[in-house]
């Protein structure tokens, strides 16, 4: 198994509590966003945005009991599965509610208005959960676990997305009159929805074969908040 020290759980902590606070604004702003903007994919970009910080905040808390009150093994592994289920049922979520949106508006819609606010956000998105993957990938890599392996994934898809956003927007800023912009637009939410749902299925697997074989994914075992004494995962 794997050793920890309190030093390096605190370093994981701190890293879950600034993407929770990061990703705790970016609903209101991204909803705005969508109030100025006609785009589906800003619609399907605010879905997600909230979906995720659920899970955020699951990983979190999770990481943080673990942390404080050092449960049973037992009881770890159980939160720890939560923590991963729970962002396989937000990657699951949005993109199917993401999905069911762009198929809603295949017909009879034009992307337009002002989504330069949206594209702003995507593309800080871009920059700042592309730190927090590698971050968490650092993080697992060190000491493999279910609730590392699990941000990563997630930070891993919201790259992948912002990045399919972006382009979908930039076409309806440059362009947003032209008959090929819609379906740019609807494209983008479409690359959106796939992955998402792709990327759950993924998640979803893994935890899947981490339960019936616990060997295969040690659990995120943590030394106690304040002791010098590392403990065995």
């Amino acid at each position: 198994m794997v050793r920890t020290t309190p030093d390096a759980d605190a370093r994981r902590e701190r890293t879950l509590l600034v993407a929770l606070l990061l990703s705790a604004w970016a609903p209101f702003v991204t909803g705005w966003a969508v109030i100025l903007s006609q785009s589906t994919t800003q619609v399907a970009d605010f879905v997600r945005r909230t979906v995720e910080l659920g899970a955020v905040a699951v990983a979190w808390a999770v990481f943080r009991r673990l942390r404080r009150r050092e449960p049973e093994p037992t009881t770890a592994a159980r939160l720890e599965r939560i923590a991963a289920w729970a962002v396989a049922a937000a990657l699951g979520v949005s993109g199917g509610i993401t999905l069911l949106l762009a198929i809603r508006r295949v017909a009879g819609f034009a992307p337009g208005g002002d989504v330069r606010l949206g594209l702003v956000v995507a593309v800080l998105g871009l920059v700042t959960n592309g730190w927090f993957w590698r971050r968490y990938a650092a993080f697992a890599r060190e000491r493999p676990g279910r609730l590392m392996e699990g941000q990563r994934t997630l930070y891993r898809a919201k790259v992948a997305v912002d990045a399919c956003v972006i382009a979908a927007l930039a076409a309806v800023a440059l362009a947003p009159g032209r008959p090929a912009t819609r379906w740019v637009d609807l494209a983008g939410s479409f690359a959106v929805a796939l992955y998402l749902l792709w990327s759950a299925w993924r998640a979803a697997a893994g935890r899947s074969a981490a339960e019936a074989d616990a060997a295969a994914v040690p659990v995120d075992t943590l030394a106690p908040s304040g002791s010098a004494t590392p403990r065995r995962g």
